[in-house]
């Protein structure tokens, strides 16, 4: 996928390159705007500058893994939300969760660790 994503963003930044020097060699003359051959070499070179730096941005984002989810929840720190008693909600990374304590009942505002997942439920201990 990344070899893929390679190639058209070579080949793209490629058209945008020779869309820029067409412009420049045959477009701008005819409305009497010259431009030096340092300059268009200039726009070039911060464009495929900007290209590399995008590429590289979009990938390492690509690449992120999901960080919320019940694959990952397990071991996930959070604050209770509504009292559970034993059971109730808890918020992990800003999304809601319903939860139920193995250790009694928690306010709400008081820390979590997640501990295992029963179906979509969320099982959490008062974390020490």
């Amino acid at each position: 996928m990344t070899l893929a994503r390679l190639i058209i963003a070579i080949a793209s930044t490629l058209a945008v390159e020779v869309a820029l020097f067409s412009v420049w060699r045959w477009v701008l003359p005819e409305y009497d705007i010259n431009i030096p051959l340092w300059g268009l070499i200039t726009v070039m070179s911060a464009y495929a500058v900007f290209a590399v730096v995008d590429f590289w941005l979009v990938s390492h984002i690509l690449k992120r893994q999901t960080i919320v989810g019940l694959p990952n929840m397990i071991g996930s720190k959070g604050k209770v939300s509504s009292p559970l008693a034993p059971e109730g909600l808890v918020k992990i990374k800003s999304e809601l969760w319903s939860a139920q304590s193995i250790n009694g009942d928690i306010d709400t505002g008081q820390a979590i660790t997640v501990v295992g997942q029963d179906g979509l439920k969320l099982i959490v201990r008062r974390q020490s």
